[in-house]
């Protein structure tokens, strides 16, 4: 495969009909232009062009011929690049995002700060929604995207096809239950220590009571919070062992601040996704954040 600034070389060399002025175009030095129609001229096995004393003439057929294939190719790529540029350069207005505020804060702001520097006349707006209450925002069109808890199963809203794995598990300080580090605990045996979790009005904290329930399992919590930074705050101050998805205290793991509990059953994966309206009549500003959100699809 030849390489395209070849042929841009030779679209300009052939517009132009001289080589000195094809340099100025390209904003390289001439012999530079020579030596790339050399290149390209040897590289396809045949001439581009003729040279003459009133400058470079197309060979015909060939060179003529292969200017109309390169002259539509190269027009084409301008015009991509173009509407790139319009894009980049010019897409605003708002996207407004219905999620969980733990969602939000932990999964999206990494999405939210990479679109800001390319897209940063693109307000945002957040609604901290249940899976429920996202589904009816979108339905009505009081939000453009919502991340929810898969499966859902309604014909108001469609799944655009991202996703990604939560895994919730019991971690704990080592300044209060360092004794409790790699040791087997059965889950009910939880019960036995103070726990920290989500309150009731939480997709999260219903969805682990079902399970909980499923296995005869009851866990009364000590301490009950609306948000899961909170959670960790007091879990990290030893003050209770607290049930947060894993993906949320990497950087606590990681240090050393907070441990897993080694607890079996463990809880299932929860699967989220992205629903937009079954309509599907977004903005710009909004289509352009669901490609960021492809990009990145299936590796959260």
């Amino acid at each position: 495969m030849v390489n395209l600034e070849l042929y841009r070389v030779f679209y300009t060399v052939a517009k132009c009909g001289s080589l000195t002025k094809a340099a100025d175009q390209l904003f390289i030095s001439q012999p530079a232009v020579s030596q790339a129609i050399k290149q390209l001229e040897s590289q396809l096995g045949g001439k581009l062009f003729n040279r003459q004393s009133r400058g470079m003439q197309l060979t015909d057929p060939a060179g003529k011929k292969m200017f109309e294939i390169v002259s539509e190719i190269i027009e084409k790529l301008t015009v991509a690049e173009n509407e790139f540029n319009e894009i980049n350069t010019h897409t605003s207005g708002s996207v407004r995002i219905s999620a969980a505020d733990t969602l939000t804060t932990y999964k999206l702001m990494k999405y939210i700060s990479e679109y800001h520097e390319m897209y940063p006349s693109v307000s945002f707006a957040f609604r901290n929604s249940t899976t429920r209450q996202s589904i009816e925002l979108i339905k009505e069109n009081q939000a453009d995207i919502g991340f929810v808890n898969l499966p859902i199963e309604d014909k108001g809203v469609v799944f655009t096809g991202q996703t990604g794995i939560i895994a919730d598990i019991f971690v704990a300080s080592p300044k209060k239950f360092a004794h409790l580090n790699e040791k087997h605990i059965e889950l009910d045996n939880l019960s036995n220590y103070p726990i920290i979790m989500l309150n009731t009005t939480t997709t999260t904290r219903q969805e682990i009571d079902k399970f909980l329930s499923d296995l005869s399992v009851k866990l009364v919590p000590e301490i009950e919070v609306s948000s899961v930074s909170l959670m960790i705050a007091l879990a990290k101050e030893g003050l209770g062992i607290a049930c947060v998805p894993k993906d949320y205290v990497a950087e606590e793991l990681k240090t050393g601040e907070l441990f897993q509990l080694n607890v079996t059953p463990s809880f299932p994966v929860r699967v989220t996704g992205v629903i937009v309206n079954k309509d599907r009549n977004y903005s710009q500003a909004v289509a352009e954040f669901l490609k960021l959100l492809n990009k990145y699809e299936n590796n959260d």
